[in-house]
């Protein structure tokens, strides 16, 4: 371990220690009360391997070596075990160096043999193992009793240990890479990329920012900012009911569709399902629970630790959705965050919607992600452009600039007006117009692209993005990639 990694492996678990007695009397349980400990994660004596079925070759387009067996990722509470299943897969003729890393598989399909598909046949071929483990309900692999004990513990405590999101799985996901790396036959230590949607997405975060050995993340709408809603802001959340009010009347909602509206179980909550309601029926008042997200929020949001992932060189590239109820926050994140990589398919998030016509069917931005990071040979993904806007009469003007020599190949803006605000049902129900759409122009330089757009007379405000496509190539084969300006909203006069 480097001098670096052991500074602020101590200067974290000082932190959890110091936090842990600032915050005793919230807690019944006397366990840890930060997201991960990294001297557990990395100890390779607890990981009590059971061997499911050992080390064997496995045809297919791409021959492989695969191992399959669970492992205890640390004790929830004592004498009781938390343990995932893990596959392991190298290529057939040598060491895997690094490996692509995924939780989005279930029980069935994890306990067969993996047959190698899409870009995961470039990583083997190019000598990247891909590890594989459950980051789902406890429920859909037969731990279902051990899941619900786990939510009670953590309603009646606030105890972050007995939380499956704060620490169940990106605890697993760190203990797979340890697991990983104990078979030094068959691995070497190398880049490790995390890709994922929702819970695929927020739990590689955590994992990500507390692991060192873990080196690139690709999500889908995932938390990745420390919004208002987010960190219990009161005010912010007596805002939003009063907005979700007025938009129910305003359209004639019944009861039931109001009820759907404003107690969704993702919208506002924190890092995954809102806990708020039943942490206050549980007798934790709201200051408690905005001490909680203050305290959480450096050990899980992205937002909160770009500084210290852009010194290990760690990538980064998320689909955040449009409208999403998991990642409902992209105004605030617009504005605070714009230079996280971002990709936003117009009317796209959790469930089935009505996606825009003129979204890009093409895009292949995992592929190409995973290409280019472990492979030197793949050419560079463009970076996060900026956005200026200028409204003149009736026309809004919107310019993008790349940084120089940035070479995108297409240029398209979407808008809507007067959107509600982050969170809100008017924000999560109403979809951005099919007409709302249209292509740009290069002006002069590749690296600056121009639109503009008709302003309603009526609107009080009007939200932007645009979207640019580079195409990768890797083996004879084309990867479309596509990268958004920062979420925009323009208050008009």
């Amino acid at each position: 371990m480097s001098g670096k990694h052991k500074r602020s492996e101590v200067m974290k678990n000082l932190s959890c220690l110091i936090l842990f007695v600032l915050a005793f009397p919230l807690f019944a349980d006397h366990s840890e009360t930060c997201a991960l400990n990294m001297d557990e994660m990395l100890d390779v004596s607890t990981l009590d391997v059971e061997v499911l079925d050992d080390w064997h070759r496995v045809d297919g387009q791409v021959p492989t070596r695969q191992k399959y067996m669970t492992i205890n990722v640390g004790e929830l509470w004592p004498g009781q075990q938390y343990r995932v299943p893990v596959r392991l897969i190298v290529p057939a003729d040598r060491k895997a160096k690094g490996f692509h890393l995924t939780g989005g598989n279930n029980l069935k399909r994890i306990e067969q043999d993996t047959e190698i598909r899409g870009v995961s046949v470039e990583l083997i071929k190019g000598g990247v193992g891909l590890v594989q483990t459950i980051v789902q309900e406890p429920k859909t692999w037969g731990q279902g009793p051990l899941g619900d004990e786990m939510k009670k513990r953590f309603i009646e405590t606030l105890n972050t240990r007995y939380s499956i999101q704060f620490w169940g799985w990106p605890a697993g996901l760190c203990r797979s890479v340890t697991a990983a790396y104990a078979e030094t036959d068959y691995f070497e230590h190398g880049k490790i990329a995390l890709t994922g949607g929702s819970k695929n997405g927020a739990s590689p975060s955590v994992s990500l920012i507390h692991d060192e050995r873990m080196t690139a993340q690709h999500a889908n709408v995932s938390p990745l900012w420390d919004s208002p809603l987010r960190m219990a802001d009161k005010a912010a959340w007596e805002a939003l009911n009063i907005e979700d009010q007025e938009y129910a009347h305003r359209k004639g909602l019944d009861e039931g569709l109001v009820t759907k509206i404003t107690r969704h179980v993702f919208r506002g909550g924190y890092f995954g399902p809102d806990y708020n309601p039943d942490a206050l029926k549980a007798g934790h008042s709201w200051e408690q629970l905005e001490q909680l997200a203050k305290r959480m929020a450096d050990h899980v949001f992205i937002s909160r630790n770009l500084n210290e992932l852009k010194d290990r060189g760690v990538d980064l590239y998320y689909h955040p959705g449009t409208h999403d109820f998991v990642c409902f926050d992209i105004v605030w994140g617009g504005i605070h965050y714009p230079d996280i990589p971002v990709y936003f398919a117009a009317n796209t998030g959790h469930g089935k919607k009505k996606r825009h016509p003129k979204n890009a069917k093409d895009e292949s931005n995992q592929a190409a992600f995973l290409l280019n990071h472990f492979f030197d040979d793949v050419d560079e993904l463009l970076e996060s452009p900026s956005i200026q806007t200028n409204v003149e009469g009736s026309e809004l003007f919107v310019t993008i600039q790349f940084p120089e020599g940035s070479a995108p190949e297409s240029g398209e803006i979407w808008w809507m007006n007067d959107r509600g605000s982050d969170g809100s049902g008017a924000y999560l129900a109403e979809l951005i117009p099919d007409e709302n759409w249209r292509e740009m122009e290069q002006s002069g330089n590749s690296s600056i692209w121009k639109v503009q757009i008709p302003v309603s007379a009526t609107a009080s405000h009007i939200d932007v993005f645009t979207n640019h496509r580079k195409t990768i190539q890797y083996n004879g084969r084309d990867y479309p990639t596509y990268i958004s300006s920062p979420y925009t909203r323009v208050v008009l006069d």
